[in-house]
């Protein structure tokens, strides 16, 4: 906790390795509170959460409330339908309404990318002590699903501790809808920065040729990569060679409101070919893990058969990894508030 040096959390391709360590560490401790009979501890008590949501969510949303909860915070709740955005007023004026009200920490999502940098620099610039932690902007970023995919990984691959070297040349596959994704990004310079190879899979229109060079340099705006060896990404149009020889699978929502033309044929022909299912996953060597950020859209990314077969398939523990993952983030920001 010593290294931790964020005073807002925006993008993964800022974080080092011990950085993905504080959180898996602090996740794993999370955890068992979580799960334990009491659930809650006062390390953020009279500290103000305010969780800005200009997104439908339920998972995100929800799991933020609930961490800062657990850790005794006070919470405010923002909600597009009922706020003064009907009004007229712009959704800065909104946000500089909860700063004044004192909120130490923002929670924010919303269409448009980087809109939480923006009000990063906005609250640094004038001196202002609240923390902005990004639950998604646009295709761009979404640090705290990433962080509890990992967790879910670094755990499957050794339920005895959630460490960064589980991950240590496993090869993880993403298949789907990636550049619509904020998920797939967060998860590409997560995976890749504790030493994962990463396949990424789907059609041209949903997944371009550049997403090669994805993690191959820092992004605009970032002199450093903070880290120093990442694992590769490679991208695979046939999803049985995307299969072949991995440690497991993440299918991702295709983003049918993000897509500003048509860019698939049909959703059954998308199935067939990119679909997760027990028959495609014949083609690992292996039985694998299947990881989806949801929500599903069953019988397009992936059967309505796979989504129930929990034997296989780690959407639950994606969802129960989520609370604990957003306490470590919110009390790493926390610390860093005044008293």
């Amino acid at each position: 906790m010593n290294n931790w040096n964020h005073n807002h959390i925006l993008d993964l391709s800022r974080f080092s390795l011990d950085d993905y360590k504080t959180v898996l560490e602090l996740t794993t401790r999370f955890k068992d509170i979580h799960k334990s009979s009491s659930r809650k501890i006062p390390a953020l008590q009279g500290r103000l959460i305010t969780n800005l949501f200009f997104e439908p969510s339920t998972r995100t949303r929800s799991s933020f409330e609930l961490a800062a909860k657990r850790l005794s915070a006070d919470v405010q709740n923002f909600s597009v339908s009922t706020s003064s955005l009907s009004k007229g007023e712009t959704p800065l004026d909104t946000i500089r309404t909860y700063i004044s009200m004192g909120a130490d920490i923002l929670v924010i999502r919303h269409e448009s990318t980087n809109v939480p940098a923006d009000l990063a620099n906005y609250v640094d610039l004038n001196n202002i002590n609240t923390s902005i932690l990004n639950a998604g902007d646009g295709y761009h970023s979404h640090p705290s699903q990433g962080l509890l995919d990992l967790f879910t990984l670094a755990t499957f691959f050794n339920p005895n501790k959630a460490s960064t070297s589980n991950l240590l040349n496993k090869k993880i596959t993403i298949v789907g809808d990636i550049l619509h994704s904020r998920v797939a990004r967060s998860n590409l310079w997560a995976l890749t920065a504790c030493g994962a190879d990463v396949t990424l899979c789907g059609p041209p229109s949903l997944l371009p040729d550049e997403f090669n060079d994805f993690v191959l340099s820092p992004p605009p705006g970032q002199k450093t990569d903070p880290i120093n060896n990442r694992g590769s990404v490679c991208i695979k149009r046939s999803l049985k060679d995307a299969l072949k020889n991995a440690d497991a699978v993440m299918t991702l929502r295709l983003q049918k409101e993000r897509m500003k033309q048509n860019m698939l044929t049909d959703l059954d022909t998308y199935h067939e070919k990119y679909g997760i299912t027990h028959q495609s996953l014949k083609w690992c060597e292996k039985q694998i893990p299947v990881l989806h950020p949801g929500p599903v859209n069953r019988g397009v990314e992936v059967s309505s058969q796979l989504v129930d077969d929990n034997s296989i398939n780690l959407i639950n523990n994606q969802v129960e990894n989520g609370i604990p993952t957003r306490m470590a983030l919110l009390y790493l920001l926390g610390l860093n508030k005044n008293n």
